[in-house]
């Protein structure tokens, strides 16, 4: 029988998906026996210490957010295989818990951009492996597509303040902010400030600050209002993962080690990025009534008498600011919405799509493949935890 220490921050759902993932691995096989030690234990008694109490209780394996300087050899020295979940940096003579990191950063501005944004931000910790990385693909979409002009980055906190945040820098920061403003957190948390002060400081998200995080913890993106657009990870199938291998080096200790790397699954769109950004008043205005009236039938007729144009000009403004046709723009809001409630509720597609206004739609299943890449009931057992 395996038995396994893990070391992290419980309070995040980071932790939690990867201990889903090792149980999913072990239903079929003996149980594991699995500990969890707080962070704070090695904190205050140090690296040696957490070796001293896995040797005392038989420990052969551990997964640890490890700081660069801990000196993990200790763990191999007494048969103890070592696992870092990436935390502040990588490890070479262990493996890691990683991603590629720039790809999430990449996929978020390249979201962020088809939404109509020219200024763009970046949250984040600094020295941090996994937020730096983030900003550099965030960045570096940005730089590929000459949107840079207007970019600024905000990466001044230590990860060891996990919940503490200076306001006021924070607050003058947001403020000089060019508006509308499109901004990656670097994860749910630092996403969920960002949004906490926008609150404090009347910045209106998401029409003046578009904002996604990365996690997409159902919790945390659930209690920021307006709900928090987040990017998916394979957690849980890193999990799995993850104990295949303590399993192969519990076993054979001169079995090949390497990296458990964790694939971004998606971007799960919700409130805090429904918004297109346009300098144009009436087609703002117009934007606006269609994200209001969602669920309600919408006519081209119908919204040509929410502004002064003739439909023909109308939807050629539209095309432009927006580069969808409005029947276009509308069914992908929808099918954007109806996203959102497939993995935040319960109740049936065919409820669902009342409620996004897909009454009349037809092949829904096969336009929502086209958007998502997979069906409705497919995207909610990928998505919904």
């Amino acid at each position: 029988m395996i038995r396994l220490i893990f070391l992290a921050d419980f309070t995040e759902s980071y932790a939690a998906k990867l201990v889903r993932g090792i149980l999913k691995y072990t239903q079929d096989k003996e149980p594991w026996v699995i500990c969890r030690m707080p962070p704070s234990y090695k904190q205050d008694n140090g690296i040696e210490a957490v070796v001293k109490w896995a040797l005392r209780w038989g420990a052969n394996a551990i997964i640890g957010q490890f700081n660069p300087d801990d000196n993990v050899d200790l763990f191999k020295k007494n048969g103890i295989v070592a696992i870092a979940q990436d935390y502040k940096s990588r490890f070479t003579q262990i493996p890691n818990i990683t991603a590629e990191y720039n790809r999430m950063g990449y996929m978020a501005a390249e979201l962020l951009a088809q939404k109509g944004f020219h200024n763009f931000a970046f949250y984040g910790y600094e020295d941090v492996i996994w937020s730096l990385e983030r900003e550099e693909g965030f960045r570096g979409y940005l730089e590929e597509h000459g949107l840079t002009d207007h970019y600024s980055d905000y990466q001044r906190q230590p990860l060891d303040n996990l919940w503490f945040y200076e306001s006021k820098p924070l607050e003058k920061w947001i403020h000089s902010l060019p508006k509308p403003v499109a901004m990656l957190a670097c994860d749910d948390t630092r996403a969920n400030k960002i949004i906490e002060v926008c609150h404090l400081i009347g910045v209106k998200v998401p029409e003046e600050l578009a904002i996604i995080g990365v996690d997409n913890d159902e919790l945390m993106c659930s209690l920021s209002f307006p709900s928090l657009t987040s990017i998916s990870m394979a957690i849980e199938k890193g999990g799995y993962a993850t104990a295949q291998l303590i399993e192969e080096l519990v076993h054979n200790k001169e079995a090949t080690t390497h990296d458990i790397l964790v694939e971004p699954l998606g971007i799960v769109e919700r409130q805090s990025t429904d918004i297109f950004a346009t300098s144009n008043e009436t087609i703002h205005k117009l934007l606006i009534y269609i994200h209001q009236h969602l669920s309600n039938p919408l006519s081209v007729e119908e919204l040509v008498k929410q502004v002064p144009m003739s439909r023909r000009l109308l939807e050629k403004k539209f095309r432009q600011e927006t580069g969808h046709s409005i029947y276009s723009y509308i069914l992908d809001l929808r099918i954007n919405r109806l996203s959102q409630l497939l993995i935040s509720t319960n109740d049936p597609v065919s409820e669902l799509t009342w409620q996004v206004g897909l009454t009349e739609s037809k092949n829904l299943s096969r336009q929502f493949r086209k958007r998502k890449g997979m069906t409705p009931s497919e995207f909610r057992k990928t998505y919904k935890k």
